[in-house]
């Protein structure tokens, strides 16, 4: 079975082919995960579609609150 990072992985791949299906997944995907996962997810957003989505990735990724850990 599949964790939900993996899961939004491959939703993310699958819509990849439209800018803003793609924005409104992730968008969807953040809400859904923890810190310690958006942290990964972020890592490998850039990884996969930073030379294509740089600029979605950012807006998306700009708009998670912080966390703090105390």
């Amino acid at each position: 079975m599949l964790s939900m990072l993996e899961y939004i992985k491959t939703i993310l791949q699958k819509v990849s082919f439209d800018k803003a299906l793609f924005e409104k997944e992730l968008a969807k995907a953040i809400k859904l995960l923890i810190p310690k996962e958006i942290k990964q997810l972020k890592r490998w957003c850039y990884a996969q579609f930073g030379k294509v989505y740089r600029v979605v990735l950012n807006r998306c990724f700009t708009r998670v609150p912080r966390v703090r850990f105390t």
